[in-house]
């Protein structure tokens, strides 16, 4: 979201990492349109950004890239 301190760290951390992830596939959805609002139903984020990985939610409101490079490499 446009002014989000952890969305952009979020997103600076991706792609940071993404060459060694090359098979990454990230979807990133605003969650003020209505499929953002389904997920954030879904899944009970709290906070921005929410993570999902493998359908599941991983981490909302900022990550660490230590853990974030861990659950990618199933750690």
């Amino acid at each position: 979201m446009p002014g989000c301190h952890s969305c952009a760290e979020v997103k600076k951390i991706i792609e940071e990492i993404k060459p060694d992830f090359p098979d990454l596939e990230i979807e990133e959805i605003d969650m003020t349109t209505s499929e953002g609002q389904a997920l954030v139903q879904k899944y009970g984020v709290m906070s921005s950004p929410g993570i999902i990985i493998d359908e599941e939610l991983f981490s909302t409101g900022g990550v660490s890239k230590e853990k974030l490079i861990k659950k990618l490499r199933g750690e």
